[in-house]
């Protein structure tokens, strides 16, 4: 369960001081402080200048910066450099690259060049990471550690390397009884896949045809695990070396190749990269339609989404570590954002609860990959348009004497990293993205003026009043106990309880376990071809669709137009048997809120509501205004001009 937690927000920034003449450290300090900045992230990247050759050690120059730092009344966050690699290291131990999919060694030249398995690299992580915790781990300036930066970015999270090969197989023999109990759990009599001892098994790449799903469904969680025991291995180093100091890493958008709650029971605060407008450029779940429509303001859930993911990974405690500044440089296009929109993300953040918003970086990069990258100042050092508005959100905070609450909400939806690898190792259909439809859920909530947690499927759910299951293919025993055990409306996603543990059809069918609470039972499944709809009363549904057989009489249904159910309700559960559309998703969630007592809201196109303790927060993504009479009604208006508010434009008022 998230716990309650009150806290001021900050604002705070990533620098690069050995990017920079040493005499302009100070200039660049107080220009810092000056616009209302608390924090400053550094050394992530920095490992060889903080080691130019092997054991020599040269931390002065770091030493000083945050002594520069630090007398400008700033607080430095840490990052162990551990993503950056020098040259004579790789040389040193050139099995330490990654090997993608495709066999290709990767190398240096870049970042991230390095394989999770390397036991001889954890080990020299663990050594730079201690010599950094002894010389800065009581510093006056240090508030925050950093692990490594963005785990798995790149596509580096899976190795197909020997050294990934030989830590895999250990793996699976810890895990099975012996090689017989893996090939029965595998189904390896299919395609006379099975194994005579451990040491036979493969890596699953690089096969003529699908490889064994339960064997890479395993390969995934093996390579999740070797995240978390790399992280783990850091952060135990810090918190003996440096007490008293929290850690944190900072994780990425619409990434699941590792899961983030397993990391986050590490951490004392999560934190993710917030790039609105590249994210929006990558995605492939949206149509061209939306991406023009959302060009320079970002998706109006996404970034809420993940606000509300990392939010609940390390019990509330939440930072954005990396808050998109202007263009980036490594989407297939780069907008600007429209002005007011580093404003609007800022706020956002903190209306979910976030304890730091953190800009990247303070001075755009004339030289390498990044020169195009904007800052919160230009390559020359003037103030670029994110700065001033930086240091209008850093105003507006210590005006309102804010303090961020963040709570239980009244809704929860629960992600599962194992559902979502199961549905990506076997699809069925080209567009079903488990990401996709958990956001197809989540937009629809907070369309209906609905604050969420984001939860793991083994939480406790009993505080909610409703619960979005929107794919939860595998249900574990804990999971069913905590389903069974509240008395919540929930609402279940199709394909729920299709999978066993191994990526196999339970013996009864689905939804496999949650039979015991859906007395239903799924004969056929069938994928749609994009464009194909099925017309159900309030909506329709598309790309997936399930025959139901009903085991019992419903308490409420909506039918397809051929008279066959798809979404049934038995009490306080309801199963919808296809990917729902909006309309259809609105429609059964308002009924859902209505009946759990939870208040909705018409919100108009584009505006998003959070609410934060005792206070509503309004975003407007659109870019036309909006006026919010009908909702905020008597309510005091705290910061905007309300009941009015502009494109890009923030609105705080007191709870109704």
């Amino acid at each position: 369960m998230n716990k309650t937690a009150t806290r001021q927000p900050k604002l705070g920034v990533c620098y690069y001081p050995e990017h920079w003449p040493e005499s302009e450290w100070a200039d660049h300090a107080r220009q810092m402080a000056d616009i209302g900045l608390s924090y400053v992230r550094i050394g992530e990247f920095a490992w060889s200048r903080l080691e130019p050759n092997p054991g020599q050690y040269e931390f002065d120059w770091l030493e000083r910066s945050m002594d520069v730092l630090g007398n400008a009344g700033l607080q430095v966050v840490l990052g162990t450099p551990t993503a950056t690699p020098p040259k004579w290291l790789c040389d040193q131990m050139p099995d330490m690259f990654a090997i993608d999919e495709e066999g290709r060694r990767l190398g240096f030249g870049s970042r991230r060049h390095y394989d999770f398995s390397h036991v001889g690299f954890r080990d020299e992580c663990a050594r730079i990471v201690t010599k950094l915790a002894e010389r800065f781990g009581h510093h006056s300036a240090l508030t925050v550690w950093q692990t490594d930066n963005e785990y798995g970015c790149h596509n580096t999270t899976y190795s197909y390397s020997p050294v990934a090969l030989a830590a895999f197989r250990n793996w699976l023999a810890k895990k099975y009884d012996s090689i017989a109990d893996l090939n029965r759990l595998w189904g390896n009599v299919f395609w006379s896949m099975e194994y005579r001892s451990f040491d036979d098994i493969e890596l699953p790449n690089l096969t003529p045809a699908e490889a064994n799903p339960s064997h890479r469904l395993d390969f995934l969680r093996f390579s999740s695990d070797q995240v978390v025991l790399f992280n783990r291995v850091q952060v135990g180093i810090l918190r003996k070396l440096s007490p008293g100091h929290d850690i944190v890493h900072n994780f990425m958008g619409a990434f699941v190749e590792f899961d983030h709650f397993d990391v986050g029971r590490d951490l004392d605060i999560s934190s993710w990269d917030s790039y609105p407008l590249g994210s929006m450029e990558r995605r492939v779940d949206v149509s061209d339609d939306h991406k023009s429509k959302y060009l320079n303001q970002g998706d109006p859930d996404f970034q809420a989404f993940h606000h509300d993911l990392y939010r609940g990974t390390s019990n509330s405690r939440w930072w954005v570590m990396e808050q998109q500044p202007g263009p980036v440089n490594w989407a297939d296009w780069n907008p600007a954002p429209l002005p007011g929109m580093v404003r609007l993300w800022s706020w956002e953040a903190i209306a979910h609860g976030a304890e730091v918003v953190s800009y990247f970086r303070w001075r755009q990069a004339p030289f390498a990959q990044e020169q195009m990258h904007a800052g919160l100042t230009r390559p020359d050092g003037s103030p670029d348009i994110a700065s001033v508005e930086a240091a209008q959100v850093a105003r507006e905070i210590a005006a309102l004497d804010l303090n961020v609450e963040t709570g239980v909400a009244d809704v929860a939806l629960v992600l599962d990293y194992n559902s979502i690898w199961m549905s990506n190792i076997q699809p069925q259909g080209k567009d079903f993205d488990p990401i996709a439809i958990c956001l197809a859920f989540y937009s629809a909530a907070r369309k209906l003026g609905l604050s969420l947690d984001i939860v793991s499927s083994d939480e406790d759910l009993s505080a909610y009043r409703l619960i979005l299951v929107p794919n939860l293919l595998h249900v574990t025993d804990s999971a069913l106990g905590s389903l069974a055990k509240t008395e919540s409306l929930t609402v279940f996603g199709p394909r729920s309880g299709s999978k066993t543990h191994h990526l196999t059809i339970p013996d009864a069918l689905a939804p496999g376990p949650l039979s015991a609470l859906l007395p239903i039972r799924v004969e056929r499944v069938e994928s749609l071809r994009p464009g194909i709809e099925i017309a159900v009363e309030g909506g329709s549904v598309s790309k997936w669709r399930e025959h139901l057989q009903l085991l019992s009489k419903p308490d409420q249904q909506r039918c397809a137009d051929d008279g066959t159910p798809i979404a049934v309700r038995y009490g306080s559960r309801t199963y919808i048997a296809g990917w729902p559309d909006d309309a259809l998703l609105s429609a059964v969630l308002t009924n859902l809120a209505h009946a759990a007592g939870v208040p909705t809201h018409a919100l108009p196109d584009g505006v998003r509501l959070r609410k934060m303790g005792d206070k509503w927060v309004f975003v407007n993504y659109g870019r036309s205004e909006q006026d919010l009479s009908h909702i905020i009604k008597q309510q005091q208006i705290l910061m905007g001009d309300g009941p009015v508010i502009p494109c890009a434009g923030v609105l705080i008022t007191t709870a109704a």
